[in-house]
């Protein structure tokens, strides 16, 4: 079922100020379809401000070049979080808001969440979401549409990497016609595929070079080479010079491993504790897996967090996705 896109336009309608939130280690979907929507809500004359739990990763730096994203604890303070209403986009979990939970939580104003994952938290939001929707950004292309606001290159840059990234490079089951449609008409307002997939992946730093070879170094086989896994321990991001946003996608690497049906990837965080980051290329179904660890997502993707020691985390964490892949696979 998708949005209901007039109660959107009616809800939005009430108020005149926005702070816009998404989750924690953002990614192109949380930063673009963020980006894409404040373009959006200042086209029909509201007041916006984005405001994020962590900084934006410098590899995706190039979304935002005149730095409009601000910073909880950085850039603005609790107390400076003001608004008419917050609205949440790309993910529906308090775990996903970091500290900008606890804002959201004390703050008086209303809440509303656009989104495209399954599975929801009791956020005091009114929600809007698809679930087959590729990405969040596709929604803000339907958003802007419901508004009546003509998309530009301003808008399609960022909406454009939140599609292609949640795809996969439109790689993913999820891609539709409507997909490519939608693509399109970004191409018509000034996005150059190229260029953006060269801002993502030709851009490298050594140090992420580095941590990719150790990620893949490390990668476990089991179950005849259906299932991979590997890791990421924090001291890995100093001894490589690497940032702890380079693990982004490098899951996908394991999947080009021929055979490979499911894949898990345990990242260390700084503050301790592991993110866990699942994928599935069969009947899997890894939001039901991350949702036993508090976690979530979609069917093909999901992510969750555990704290522990690595060994521990594996030991909770593999008998599960061992269980779900051989079910699939029987």
């Amino acid at each position: 079922m998708g949005v209901n896109w007039k109660a959107f336009v009616d809800q939005v309608s009430h108020y005149q100020s926005f702070v816009l939130v998404s989750h924690i280690r953002p990614d192109c979907d949380a930063l673009g379809s963020e980006l894409g929507m404040a373009e959006v809500l200042r086209a029909i004359g509201k007041d916006v401000r984005i405001i994020n739990a962590h900084r934006t990763p410098p590899a995706l730096s190039f979304l935002d070049p005149a730095g409009n994203i601000d910073v909880l604890g950085d850039s603005v303070e609790a107390e400076d979080v003001k608004a008419d209403c917050i609205m949440i986009l790309d993910t529906s979990a308090w775990a996903q808001l970091g500290d900008m939970g606890d804002v959201i939580r004390a703050s008086r104003a209303d809440k509303m969440v656009l989104d495209h994952h399954v599975g929801e938290d009791e956020l005091g939001a009114t929600m809007y979401k698809d679930y087959q929707a590729e990405a969040t950004g596709q929604l803000v292309v339907q958003a802007a549409d419901a508004f009546g606001v003509p998309l530009t290159r301003a808008m399609a840059v960022p909406v454009f990497a939140a599609i292609a990234t949640d795809t996969g490079w439109f790689r993913f089951p999820s891609v539709t016609p409507e997909t490519y449609q939608v693509i399109a008409r970004l191409m018509e307002v000034g996005v150059v595929p190229s260029e953006v997939y060269g801002d993502l992946y030709e851009r490298d730093t050594l140090g992420r070079l580095k941590l990719r070879g150790l990620i893949l170094s490390r990668t476990t086989a089991e179950l005849d080479g259906a299932l991979v896994y590997t890791y990421v321990k924090k001291e890995d991001f100093a001894a490589c010079g690497a940032e702890a946003s380079d693990t982004e996608d490098a899951i996908n690497l394991t999947l080009s491993v021929r055979g490979t049906q499911a894949a898990v990837i345990f990242v260390e965080q700084l503050r301790g504790g592991f993110k866990l980051s699942f994928r599935s290329r069969c009947a899997m179904d890894c939001n039901e897996i991350a949702r036993q660890f508090n976690g979530g997502g979609h069917k093909a993707a999901a992510g969750a967090f555990q704290e522990g020691a690595l060994a521990d985390v594996q030991d909770k964490v593999l008998p599960v996705v061992r269980e779900a892949l051989q079910r699939a696979l029987a």
